[in-house]
């Protein structure tokens, strides 16, 4: 009997060790689009932080980027089609939000939709006139062209350029192809670093105001993948560690430290993307510029 338990405990031991590697997965998320392009980063370690408070021995993930990069438009086509990724970060819309599943957590705490301006250096004193939105319906807008941001802007009566290349929207700036840039405050400074542009600043008086929270999303049949995510972002928001990631990485230090946000004039735009199960009524999920 003491041989037999032995043999039994070796054999258990053995299967739980095939189990936990049968059960090791990558987490594959879209590459960069470029070497400049750090938009990622704070996304990836607060993917890896989800994912470390809901790990155990039997369901190990670990992170991975694409070969290579794709466009926003692509990579929700791909993830919807359950080929070559998991996981995506963006804005939710409505169509969306039909299109794959979110987990409903602002990323960003609701900042992505404050957004300041980039503009070229010649044009200061031209925007430092804008007091209103029809001052600056004057001008006209860059955007990405698959990105949500086109079409509110578009729906709130701006002009809009679009490309479908990231640094081809600073080069465009540059050309005068356009404007302004509405950016994230959690990326006009960042952006301002890595493009190395001495003509391209961040504009110093306005700020650009629609509910816009960034999620990530998975393949609608994920279910497991989004409860994991969604259980990990809402344990790193009681503990603490949500916000010290958020306060802590760099460009968002930059942010709060240079971005003046409480004295700028602030335009607001309506969403008409965004979905109704929002949760803009739990307000531990949302940053307060007041």
């Amino acid at each position: 009997m003491k041989y037999f338990n032995t043999v039994a405990f070796i054999i258990t031991l053995s299967f739980a060790g095939h189990l936990c590697q049968a059960n090791d997965k990558i987490i594959t998320y879209v590459k960069p689009e470029g070497i400049k392009d750090n938009r990622s980063e704070y996304f990836v370690k607060l993917l890896a932080l989800a994912l470390e408070k809901t790990a155990t021995p039997l369901n190990t993930r670990h992170l991975k980027a694409t070969p290579n990069t794709m466009k926003q438009g692509r990579a929700i086509h791909e993830l919807a089609q359950g080929r070559s990724i998991d996981v995506v970060w963006t804005v939710t819309s409505v169509d969306r939000e039909k299109q794959l599943l979110p987990v409903r957590i602002p990323l960003l705490k609701g900042l992505l939709g404050h957004r300041v301006l980039l503009i070229r250096k010649e044009d200061k004193n031209k925007f430092a006139a804008v007091n209103n939105i029809k001052d600056l319906q004057q001008y006209t807008a860059g955007q990405g062209h698959d990105w949500p941001d086109t079409e509110i802007l578009r729906a709130n009566q701006f002009t809009v350029t679009t490309t479908s290349t990231y640094d081809g929207l600073f080069e465009m700036l540059a050309a005068h192809r356009f404007d302004f840039f509405p950016r994230g405050i959690n990326e006009a400074w960042q952006e301002i670093e890595t493009q190395a542009n001495p003509n391209m600043i961040v504009e110093d008086n306005i700020l650009l105001y629609y509910p816009s929270p960034i999620y990530f999303f998975v393949n609608n049949h994920a279910q497991l993948l989004a409860k994991r995510l969604e259980k990990g972002l809402t344990l790193s928001i009681e503990d603490g560690s949500f916000d010290r990631l958020f306060y802590s990485y760099h460009p968002h230090k930059k942010m709060f430290a240079m971005g003046r946000l409480n004295q700028r004039k602030v335009i607001t735009l309506s969403n008409p993307l965004l979905p109704p199960l929002t949760p803009l009524k739990n307000k531990k999920l949302w940053y307060n510029l007041k």
